[in-house]
């Protein structure tokens, strides 16, 4: 019995210690665990301390008078453009030099502030009065624009290069305004002498090549493109002292320089141009080469404001479709009743008010409808240039309906005789170009699509029925313009008057409208909410799709993206990221670089499913 009691001693001893070992290593493992959550916790809460100073410099920028810093001051960058910008603070005409950035510390907060590593939270500001003023300015030069092509009845290569050259001299303005600060009195004098100029030379949109009224409009382009070489070389100026490549003040000098060199040979052409004599069969050519000078690749050298140029692009067209609404109701003023207006004359303005309206809502408002990930822009420069060429093509086409619809209406209360074939012509082509344009631009995005089979085969049964009804109504419409008075059938039936053509178009419209509404309404269906779709419909799908994306670009709109879910989460700072859309891993592909605390969540869920409580 001693001897057994001798030798379970031991044994007991034994266990008891193998038992503090499992303890011991348990403990450790549950502290180092805890030590890596703590980590996580320091650290995103760094991040949100970071966002918050952002935030507060954004709200001191915003609420700083226009005359602080001097009324004279030198170009300032924009919060929002700067903060695209990696690995650098925004830089100003008074901190334009790079002290600080030697200092590894502070570059890195400063990195994280403003840069790549950390959501741009910057307060999105509305469209400035002097921004405003300039698209007003604009729409008119464009409506002189649509008043030639109603006086002829057609559209040639005159009407062609001077809307292009109208919206690039807008396009240049509006790329300055979202990259620097314009609130001061040297910026708001070149944008009144821009706007005095174009202006000026509206007036001759009626000239063709060979005349004195083309020479007044290249001799506008020589000045504004002049203009902004004495901006952009005052830019160069400030920011002469560059600093290290990967800085903001870098990237603002060879901005600068391209631009300044850009319009430099931009003037010369068009100066050539204007010397040239009217009759001189390279007026064209020099037409053309202006504009070839004057294009851009998007965000080249230095971002934008991405924001601020998808809102004004929005307002301009926005400005656009109201000014065609007003035209329509001057042209009726003549003719209209406005004591006792007959049915028909109702009819027709509201036809012709809701057609416009149908366009507005078949337009895609890229300011927060689209992931920045998804958008032409930050997806392909190549898919970024012909995202311009459709927007150009929809002011333009925007532009020939309106005037289709004013001599439509002319012809309507003037109690024609027949439909004028100028009228029909413009309207239904107008019509085709517009909704084609539209499409073109949607075409430019990158669409997700779900990985479930089901409802891929749902989301793809959507997407090829609204490509084979638009494919029909702009052929429909296209055949609508090229019809011939002698035609019969259905064609002839659309087109009996002015009342029953602009009813067909209207209900081509509201059956476009219902279309781009159906994938949303199937996602609506399958999920709860956008976070869960944006979980399963990662699978990329659309033309450039097929191509390699820009990998800068897609940095930027990885940025911009969770700048955007940190304005949602706005319930509490540490809850917020918990909501974002990139706590799935398969969300946007690489989401989850961006968001610590999701991963930090899912680690939580795991330990939790493994048994085991923190």
């Amino acid at each position: 019995m001693a001897t057994d009691k001798a030798s379970s001693e031991p044994l007991k001893e034994d266990d008891e210690i193998a038992q503090l070992k499992v303890s011991l290593q348990r403990e450790k493992a549950a502290k180092r665990k805890m030590y890596s959550y703590l980590v996580k916790i320091a650290d995103e809460l760094k991040s949100l301390r970071n966002e918050s100073e952002q935030l507060i410099e954004a709200s001191e920028y915003a609420r700083k008078a226009w005359y602080e810093g001097g009324m004279w001051r030198g170009p300032n960058v924009l919060p929002g453009a700067a903060g695209q910008h990696a690995k650098s603070s925004y830089g100003s005409s008074d901190n334009n030099s790079d002290d600080d950035v030697g200092d590894g510390g502070r570059a890195e907060v400063e990195s994280t502030k403003m840069g790549m590593n950390g959501p741009s939270l910057v307060p999105r500001a509305p469209v400035s009065l002097s921004d405003l003023f300039l698209d007003l300015v604009t729409v008119t030069a464009f409506s002189r624009i649509g008043a030639a092509i109603q006086a002829r009845g057609t559209v040639d290569a005159p009407i062609l290069a001077y809307f292009a050259i109208f919206w690039q001299i807008w396009s240049k303005e509006a790329s300055y305004s979202t990259r620097f600060d314009t609130t001061d009195i040297s910026s708001h004098l070149e944008t009144l002498l821009a706007c005095f100029a174009l202006l000026a030379g509206s007036l001759s949109a009626y000239s063709d090549f060979y005349s004195a009224g083309c020479t007044r409009i290249m001799a506008m382009a020589m000045f504004v493109a002049m203009l902004h070489v004495l901006l952009h070389a005052r830019v160069w100026y400030w920011f002469s002292e560059g600093g290290s490549p990967e800085s903001v003040n870098y990237a603002v000098k060879r901005y600068a320089v391209f631009i300044t060199v850009a319009n430099s040979l931009e003037s010369l052409t068009w100066a050539y141009g204007c010397s040239l004599p009217q009759d001189s069969e390279w007026r064209p050519w020099v037409i053309l080469v202006g504009i070839i000078l004057n294009l851009r690749l998007p965000r080249g050298f230095m971002p934008n404001d991405f924001h601020a140029a998808c809102s004004k692009r929005g307002v301009l067209f926005i400005l656009l479709l109201g000014y065609n609404i007003q035209s329509i109701v001057g042209v009726a003023s003549p003719y209209f009743n406005y004591w006792e207006p007959s049915w028909d004359q109702y009819t027709f303005l509201f036809l012709s008010c809701f057609l416009l309206f149908m366009i507005k809502l078949l337009y895609v408002d890229d300011t927060s409808s689209i992931s920045p990930l998804d958008h032409a822009l930050l997806y392909n420069r190549a898919a970024g240039f012909c995202f311009y060429l459709g927007n150009f093509s929809l002011l333009v086409f925007t532009t020939v309906l309106g005037s289709g619809l004013n001599l439509l209406t002319q012809s309507f209360l003037a109690a024609a005789a027949a439909l004028p074939s100028d009228a029909k012509n413009l309207v239904c082509g107008g019509f085709a170009a517009v909704v084609f344009s539209i499409q073109f631009i949607k075409s430019m995005h990158i669409r997700r699509v779900p990985t479930n089979a089901s409802h891929e085969r749902m989301f793809f049964t959507a997407y090829f029925t609204q490509f084979i009804a638009t494919v029909g109504i702009v052929f429909i419409t296209a055949r609508m313009c090229f019809s011939r008075e002698s035609d019969n059938g259905i064609l002839a039936l659309m087109m009996v008057n002015e009342i029953v053509m602009l009813a067909v178009i209207v209900c081509f419209s509201i059956v476009l409208v219902g279309l781009s509404w159906l994938d949303e309404a199937i996602e609506l269906r399958i999920y709860k909410d956008g976070a869960e779709a944006n979980q399963f419909r990662v699978q990329p799908f659309g033309f450039w799709a097929f191509c390699k994306h820009d990998e800068p670009l897609q940095l930027e709109a990885m940025a911009l993206e969770r700048s955007r879910a940190a304005r949602l989460a706005v319930r509490s700072p540490l809850l917020g990221s918990s909501v974002m859309s990139f706590t799935s891993p398969t969300s946007f592909g690489s989401g989850q670089m961006y968001n610590s605390f999701g991963n930090l969540g899912g680690s939580i869920a795991n330990l939790g499913g493994a048994g085991g409580e923190v």
